[in-house]
């Protein structure tokens, strides 16, 4: 198994993420995208100390940027993961 840090790149603090925890225990993470559902689940429950219940991924293909120059590029591609948690679990991110 990778290092957890290496999984869990970061906590998404957005309004759908804010939305989420506080309505429907579900939390959402930036992670590496070569990550599958079981590692993200253990590297939540071993990070956070709780119990999940499902993890739903998707990837987010980068956007096209195009500057004053005839050069143009992308922004990196990366992948989401909102993990629900058990009805007695929470995290506190604040």
């Amino acid at each position: 198994m990778k290092d957890v840090y290496q999984i869990i790149q970061k906590v998404m603090l957005t309004e759908k993420g804010t939305r989420l925890s506080e309505t429907e225990n579900k939390y959402m993470f930036n992670v590496n995208p070569a990550a599958n559902k079981a590692e993200i689940k253990q590297a939540v429950e071993e990070l956070f100390k709780v119990k999940v219940t499902a993890v739903n991924t998707m990837k987010r293909q980068g956007k096209k940027k195009r500057e004053r120059t005839p050069s143009s590029g992308c922004t990196a591609s990366w992948k989401r993961a909102i993990v629900t948690l058990a009805e007695e679990n929470k995290i506190d991110l604040v």
